[in-house]
């Protein structure tokens, strides 16, 4: 027996490596990914005010500090019981969809975008950035840098910085929009969608007419049969910023839909000694191990959740894209890890319709933009879609609206279950006889790719606290005692 390591994996937030066992004929029997880092939020928002959460929680991640900020403004509005005005609740809505926006561009584009737009087996040196400007000419690239720069810039402007945001206060955001700024985003609103429909185009153009990359997403290699979860809204169509959290089984059935208040009911947490992700699965189903179907617990969240969980897009432009891909594919729920590219694609597209249509909302030029809490702080909990998945944020507070327990359920925790599986089947699936290049190891790390993990954000506590163990022995050098200092062992 041998392990094979791919360490550090690539083009993903955080760090992390993968380990690949193998028998004495080369076949890989195993395959583990291991997060080795740790970030212990949770633990920093205890003793301080919550009304610090949304700035504290954006140091998370400087990738999708957006989603943390807005999940915690929104836990801060149930903490203190306070209605924002119209205005507020749609500029915070509109900013949102231009982060996820940008951030959906960044990984069709630059961290997934490699592996189909210059090919799973290319060299390592081409699978970059600069292999996709190479395979679509450097005019799509700056098609690319202009719409992100612009969404950034617009998103800096509302929300006083782009990595971390300043705006959203419990009751509403910090300040109303000026004309100007109204009709920056109306103008933008059409560039970016032609900007997203452009992307489809490219994708349909370069990944969609190629048989063999239409063979590799249906394939067994990158299937599983899981729940799935996303926000809905009272249509059950896909929306960002607010609704019911709905989960679907493996064959597409309604298994639950609840308010975020209910969570607890069902979602639960499960820990592996061998890694600081937690993993999250369905309460009533349980903990089955790292294993799919209907009676696996393991569920997914991000794109391809969210539109298997929707039964149609509000917007007319993604509900058409939203059509082809089921009809292309050919079954509802789509169970193809790899197809979270597409869908990922399709949500930009909705992105794009619904910064216009909340752009030409004559109340985003009111005002009022805020209500004054009056209530006493208790338990406030908060929940959006992250580029990522769906992100809940949770804080209890004495009556100062002091912070003494703080619970964050981030969206690659929810994937994590599914994403070790799918690095496990990939990796069994690709790897036989000994027959291993680097081509082939880069397929196994699309397995994790397709989903945009974000580890950084997956680690943020531990089941405890950080473990230290003091040894103690005697004048011989004999071990006495060992004791354990914190709560866990990792």
């Amino acid at each position: 027996m041998r392990k094979i390591e791919i360490n550090p994996i690539t083009r993903l937030e955080g760090h992390g490596k993968i380990v690949v066992v193998l028998d004495d004929e080369g076949n890989a029997t195993k395959a583990y990914l291991q997060i080795p880092e740790l970030r212990g939020f949770e633990k920093f928002l205890v003793g301080r005010a919550a009304e610090d959460a949304p700035i504290i929680t954006t140091r998370i991640c400087g990738v999708c500090p957006m989603a943390h900020h807005m999940a915690a403004t929104k836990a801060l509005d149930d903490l203190y019981k306070v209605e924002p005005p119209p205005a507020a609740k749609k500029i915070r809505e509109m900013v949102y969809n231009m982060f996820m926006l940008e951030d959906h561009a960044l990984h069709v584009y630059i961290l997934g975008g490699p592996d189909f737009i210059v090919g799973p087996k290319a060299p390592r040196m081409e699978r970059n950035i600069l292999g996709v400007l190479r395979k679509v000419g450097m005019e799509t690239g700056l098609k690319v840098i202009r719409m992100r720069k612009m969404l950034r810039g617009l998103v800096q402007e509302i929300a006083g910085k782009i990595i971390h945001p300043v705006f959203g206060l419990p009751g509403g955001i910090s300040k109303p929009l000026s004309q100007e700024t109204v009709k920056k985003v109306r103008e933008a609103a059409d560039k970016a969608l032609e900007f997203s429909l452009f992307t489809l185009d490219v994708f349909k153009k370069i990944v969609l007419s190629n048989p063999d990359y239409i063979k590799l997403i249906t394939s067994d290699a990158y299937t599983h049969r899981t729940y799935y979860m996303g926000l809905v809204d009272a249509k059950n169509r896909l929306n960002f910023y607010d609704g019911y959290i709905r989960i679907v089984d493996p064959e597409g059935r309604e298994h639950a839909k609840f308010d975020v208040h209910e969570y607890q009911k069902h979602i639960a947490e499960h820990v592996e000694p061998w890694t600081y992700v937690r993993f999250s699965y369905l309460r009533d189903v349980g903990w089955k191990g790292f294993v799919d179907g209907k009676d696996s617990g393991v569920l997914a969240v991000a794109p391809l959740a969210r539109l298997n969980v929707s039964d149609s897009m509000p917007t007319p432009r993604a509900q058409e894209a939203y059509e082809d891909f089921y009809d292309m594919l050919g079954v509802k729920p789509v169970h193809h890890t790899l197809a979270y590219h597409w869908a990922r694609i399709i949500e930009m597209i909705y992105a794009a319709e619904r910064i216009k249509e909340l752009a030409e909302d004559p109340d985003i030029e009111d005002q009022h933009v805020r209500e004054i809490p009056s209530e006493k702080p208790s338990i406030g909990i908060g929940v959006v879609e992250a580029p990522r998945g769906t992100l809940i944020h949770h804080y209890e507070t004495d009556g100062n609206g002091i912070i003494r327990k703080a619970n964050l359920l981030v969206a690659t925790q929810h994937n994590a279950a599914r994403i070790a599986l799918s690095i496990d089947k990939a990796a069994r699936s690709l790897i036989k006889g000994g027959n291993i290049d680097d081509g082939l190891l880069n397929m196994v790390e699309m397995a994790f790719r397709a989903y945009d993990p974000c580890h950084a954000c997956a680690t943020h506590a531990a089941p405890g606290t950080m473990p230290i163990a003091l040894y103690m022995y005697d004048h011989r050098g004999r071990l006495v005692r060992k004791v354990w200092l914190g709560k866990s062992r990792i």
